[in-house]
């Protein structure tokens, strides 16, 4: 399950993680800690969505 961005529209992968932002590839939505934000535009985690593609 991929995660989406509400506030820029950036798509979390956890095949790819962020690695830039300290998670690495493999890493669930789930287990990212709450202080994690959008490499792209800085919001929250919370303002993620579940996304389908």
């Amino acid at each position: 399950m991929k995660y989406l961005c509400e506030s820029c529209g950036y798509i979390y992968d956890p095949a790819e993680g962020d690695p830039d932002g300290g998670i690495p590839p493999g890493t669930a939505f789930e287990d990212i800690p709450e202080t994690w934000f959008c490499p792209v535009c800085g919001a929250r985690k919370g303002d993620f969505v579940p996304y389908e593609d």
